[in-house]
């Protein structure tokens, strides 16, 4: 598994084309974790195999998309170790505000990062 920086095109329009379908549904979920008290950051983990990180949120068969949608939050990425100890104060101070970008752990064979999706405006 490479990490790759950029987001090249195959996976934008992939994502993009999911998101159109599923983004309210991302975007209740995050409000919902953070009104909970589960974290002020929650993150989606997307992949097109099924992945042991949060909970399946949304099966790609489900609603024929290309990607498969779990919830989470920064704490379990520590607990996992995928963002160290002493990288949680950096990745706080890039999280996106959550009202209006949806964070996603893209993971897939040759890609592997972070991305942040604007939900679309009302």
């Amino acid at each position: 598994m490479n990490n790759d920086p950029e987001l090249n095109g195959k996976y934008l329009g992939s994502i993009s084309q999911d998101f159109v379908v599923i983004s309210d549904t991302l975007k209740e979920a995050s409000y919902q974790i953070r009104k909970n008290d589960f974290s002020e950051h929650p993150i989606f983990p997307i992949s097109k195999f099924e992945l042991p990180i949060g909970q399946l949120l949304i099966a790609k068969e489900e609603l024929a998309t290309n990607w498969n949608y779990n919830a989470s939050f920064l704490d379990e990425f520590v607990q996992r170790e995928i963002v160290s100890p002493e990288k949680v104060e950096q990745f706080k101070i890039n999280y996106k505000d959550p009202d209006e970008f949806c964070c996603l752990f893209v993971v897939d064979d040759d890609f592997t990062n972070f991305v942040y999706i604007p939900y679309p405006e009302d």
